[in-house]
């Protein structure tokens, strides 16, 4: 039997906003916050305690994305649109006024920024001539998170219209499946590490498990108590968490589909508050975790056999 350690190896404050966006940098020693603060705070891991301000905006910030082949860190700024920061040089290089909307989640996909807008639009911008290439109007609800199947050239994108659209980026962003089962906005969604699965997770406490051959529905979980606000899996795909309105995290076998650790205020010091994004670390393998109660947590995640 599988026993999950679990250790928080730090508390990083300084923010003095709620927490809303976590981005794993393009070298992962280093990762981004984005708060309602309008900072936006790089980290390094190896000396985690001291942040730099890398920018602060007017704004609240719900949304960060790494080009990673670039060097660049794309801000979402409320109401406005991107700001582009080169991370070697450290300052704004360009920005792109595109929407009076919430801008909720970005994605980087080969020379395009992905932004997915309030008002359910998907603007689609071409780096190297900075400059907006399509606007694919997906719904009058918001589009809440994107994820990327980069071999499968696929881009799942979950909305507060409850459903799921899954569109080909090979085929300039044409529908291939609309997914539809959970009964309210969907705030989580990730691919697993292999491609062969998409996991969605929503304001109904459900965690879903879809085949991403036929995007058929192949498992449904009671998952958390309130809103699921966001799942990452571990690089190697055998885990996932999954973090919630309900101040908790939980750690998931992703092949059984089962509950191995629940991580909260009462039995590990967890968060107080809703815990807004949660990544796998691909540098130290630790989790870290982002919260409305403004402070940034690093877990330290073993597994045991018995």
């Amino acid at each position: 039997m599988l026993k999950i350690q679990v250790n928080k190896s730090q508390t990083l404050t300084g923010h003095n906003d709620c927490i809303y966006a976590l981005a794993e940098g393009g070298d992962p020693r280093f990762f981004y916050t984005g708060a309602g603060d309008g900072m936006v705070v790089e980290w390094d891991l190896d000396n985690p305690k001291d942040g730099k301000l890398v920018a602060k905006l007017p704004h609240s910030v719900y949304a960060l994305a790494v080009d990673k082949q670039r060097n660049l860190l794309i801000i979402g700024h409320n109401f406005e649109g991107i700001h582009v920061i080169d991370l070697e040089a450290n300052k704004e290089v360009w920005s792109l006024k595109l929407t009076d909307q919430a801008i909720f989640d970005i994605k980087v996909v080969g020379d395009e920024i992905l932004v997915g807008t309030g008002d359910g639009v998907l603007v689609v911008i071409d780096i190297l001539s900075r400059a907006v290439r399509k606007h694919i109007k997906l719904s009058s609800k918001s589009i809440r998170v994107m994820d990327v199947a980069l071999g499968k050239k696929h881009l799942a994108l979950g909305l507060s219209d409850h459903s799921i659209k899954i569109l080909d980026l090979a085929k300039d962003f044409e529908p291939l499946a609309n997914l539809t089962g959970h009964s309210n906005s969907v705030f989580a969604l990730g691919y697993s590490p292999d491609e062969s699965i998409l996991v969605s997770g929503a304001r109904d406490a459900c965690l879903k498990f879809w085949d991403s051959s036929n995007y058929s529905l192949s498992e449904n979980i009671v998952a958390h108590m309130f809103a699921i606000n966001y799942l990452s899996f571990k690089e190697d795909g055998n885990y996932l968490v999954t973090c919630s309105m309900d101040k908790s995290i939980k750690v998931w076998d992703s092949k059984d589909r089962k509950l191995l650790k629940v991580i909260d205020k009462a039995r590990n010091a967890g968060h107080g508050t809703s815990i807004n994004k949660v990544i796998w670390s691909t540098y130290s393998q630790d989790v870290i975790s982002v919260s409305d109660d403004r402070t940034i947590a690093i877990w330290n995640i073993k597994e045991n056999n018995l």
